[in-house]
């Protein structure tokens, strides 16, 4: 194996060789970080983040964004909550309210970017601020008691597993086969990769646009009732940051902020799982509480910084590739 396959085998296992880095620095902190239960803990903690990122790399696959899983996160379940505190309808009727309203609010993203070609920054930015302010509404800006039937489900289990990480890992898996064995992740990968060159070939664009951000709002209102399932109440800062936790974790598992790359297996469900071990480890090896919020910015910023570095490198290997195999058969 020459430098250059190791060169290009290390960029596409940056993932890995970060969540290995960070896993070793804090399991010599801390012997506590290294026991098994601490780890299911950590991988507990991370479900919600990682199901809402799922849904963010649908997006970013096509070079789009979603600011707005945050604020769809706070209003899905708080439709939800309100329904079961105020008509007392059964959890499960609730969860189908509270994903209906996240496909809606995908939609809404998918209408004013796809048909009114506005620009996904903007659009999601403005439907972050409009349905947080929505959901205070709605709630008086009073957090949201949930019944005790929704708790016992996050903090049950299922066969052995505890059932957010059920969830987060069911998820995963349709994500990733989606995205792997059908016709639709084809055309995502495709439209990400070069949209112009995508619609010659006769992929349907605007379709395809439209459907990642149906998933992604889909997956913030699934991702938002596993979290409030957990802690029992939906107060009117719920969610808030999210969108960053989302983004970083796609980042962090391989997907390029310019489309067209990356995976969900194992990608970002280890970017995920990434994020919060460091937020666990900087609280097992005592970090002072003030500084975490910078060290977790910090990695954030290595995380994009890495994406740059990668998609550059990769990009000049496959330009260079391309000019040796030109030369080789006389082209």
């Amino acid at each position: 194996m020459n430098n250059n396959q190791i060169g290009v085998l290390a960029l596409k296992n940056v993932p890995f060789l970060l969540f290995i880095a960070i896993f070793l620095v804090f399991g010599l902190m801390s012997d506590r970080f290294l026991e098994i239960q601490s780890f299911a803990n950590i991988v507990k903690q991370a479900s919600f983040i990682g199901i809402v990122a799922i849904g963010m790399t649908f997006v970013m696959l096509t070079g789009g964004i979603d600011l707005s899983v945050g604020t769809n996160m706070y209003l899905s379940t708080v439709v939800a909550g309100l329904l079961m505190k105020n008509y007392q309808l059964d959890p499960w009727l609730a969860l189908l309210a509270c994903l209906a309203t996240g496909l809606a609010m995908g939609g809404v993203n998918a209408f004013l970017i796809v048909r009114l070609r506005m620009v996904p920054f903007i659009v999601t930015l403005g439907t972050l601020v409009a349905g947080r302010g929505i959901g205070l509404l709605l709630t008086e800006s009073r957090g949201v008691i949930l019944p005790n039937e929704l708790f016992d489900f996050g903090s049950g289990s299922t066969f052995g597993i505890p059932n957010p990480i059920l969830v987060f890992l069911v998820i995963a898996v349709v994500g990733h086969l989606i995205l792997s064995r059908t016709v639709m992740g084809r055309h995502i990968y495709a439209v990400g990769y070069d949209a112009a060159t995508a619609k010659k070939a006769g992929i349907p664009v605007n379709r395809t646009l439209g459907s990642v951000y149906l998933v992604s709002g889909f997956c913030a209102a699934l991702g938002g009732f596993v979290s409030v399932s957990q802690l029992g109440i939906v107060n009117a800062g719920f969610g808030e940051f999210s969108e960053l936790y989302a983004i970083a974790a796609a980042v962090l598992g391989g997907t390029s902020l310019f489309g067209g790359i990356g995976s969900i297996l194992p990608g970002t469900v280890l970017g995920a799982v990434l994020i919060q071990m460091v937020q666990s480890g900087l609280v097992f090896v005592r970090v002072d509480i003030y500084l975490q919020p910078i060290i977790q910015a910090a990695i954030i910023f290595f995380a994009v910084l890495l994406d740059s570095i990668r998609s550059r490198k990769l990009a000049d290997l496959g330009k260079r590739r391309i000019r040796i195999e030109e030369e080789t058969t006389g082209g």
